[in-house]
């Protein structure tokens, strides 16, 4: 697994570098926008982005994680075509993985257990390996309802 930035300047300057050799500069807007995502410690929506970042201009924002995304800095995570949301890449934070409600598009960040993890690595590899695919890595995002969700009457027949 990656060395991961320890502190916040480490993590700025990890990001940094790797905007530098995607030719791409650091901007104050970017590093807002990578501050909020690190402080939210979740994956975020435009919506909350644009709400924290009042004077970040949403075009902005989104060509902002496009850029980061690029560079490899930025992932996104999406429950449904609707609900998309953003985070730092586990390279620049830890290994997780989400639940994802298909009714409200809540994203929950599970750390596992390292027996859990040992078995999910174990099952990728053998699936890879059935089909001569090179494993790099393994992402497991469980779609269904929230508990809130899942407790809301007025819910009952969506998704």
């Amino acid at each position: 697994m990656p060395d991961h930035p320890t502190n916040a300047e480490a993590l700025h300057e990890a990001i940094e570098a790797r905007l530098r050799l995607a030719d791409q500069r650091y901007t104050s807007g970017r590093r807002r926008l990578v501050s909020f995502l690190v402080a939210a410690d979740h994956p975020v929506s435009i919506s909350e982005i644009e709400a924290a970042l009042p004077t970040l201009p949403r075009s902005t924002a989104y060509r902002n994680l496009v850029d980061l995304q690029g560079a490899g800095v930025v992932r996104r995570v999406a429950a449904g075509d609707e609900f998309v949301r953003f985070e730092l890449t586990e390279e620049l934070t830890e290994h997780h993985h989400h639940l994802l409600c298909l009714h409200c598009g809540r994203v929950l960040d599970v750390a596992s257990d390292p027996l859990f993890e040992t078995a999910i690595a174990d099952m990728a590899e053998t699936l890879a390996a059935r089909f001569a695919f090179t494993a790099r890595d393994h992402r497991l995002d469980i779609l269904g309802r929230c508990a809130q969700c899942s407790s809301d009457p007025d819910s009952a027949g969506a998704p």
